[in-house]
């Protein structure tokens, strides 16, 4: 017999957390306005932000929040725009594996929305002007993913 998991977009009764960098803040105050809007949407979960200074100070900032912050996810957005020397490209990578590392050592999913674009106005359109608000689909990750996982849980009597 098989059995599907498939995770809720219902986030009613949970806490969640939004780490957001303020470089490049124009682009990340649109993708924080559209991750708060959908967890609105989703059933109103408490939600604490925690701003820091860039994408390169969000790992920092996650990791007290997954180890006994007792959130059922964390939610991380950013602009990292490329330049003309590999640094993005760097921090990026370096950012993921830290946020990675830090999702599976907790067990608590850690959604993207730490956006790489060329220009700004790339930027911008990903945070809500033409190609959809990354900040909202990271929200919608996040609760769909605590909801997998709470799922995959150990049950007592198991």
């Amino acid at each position: 017999m098989a059995v599907n998991i498939q995770g809720r977009l219902d986030a009613s009764g949970k806490r969640f957390a939004i780490v957001v960098g303020r470089w490049n803040e124009l682009v990340t105050k649109e993708l924080l306005e559209g991750a708060l809007d959908e967890f609105r949407r989703h059933g109103e979960p408490e939600v604490v932000v925690v701003s820091v200074p860039g994408s390169w100070e969000i790992p920092s900032a996650v990791q007290p929040l997954v180890h006994g912050g007792g959130f059922a996810g964390v939610v991380c957005l950013g602009c990292i725009l490329q330049g003309q020397t590999p640094h993005a490209q760097q921090l990026a990578s370096q950012v993921g594996s830290a946020l990675m590392n830090l999702q599976v050592g907790s067990g608590v999913p850690i959604a993207w929305g730490i956006l790489t674009p060329d220009t700004m106005d790339q930027a911008l359109d990903r945070a809500g002007l033409k190609v959809g608000n990354k900040g909202r689909e990271a929200a919608l990750a996040a609760i769909e993913m605590a909801s997998v996982l709470e799922a995959l849980a150990p049950h007592p009597n198991a």
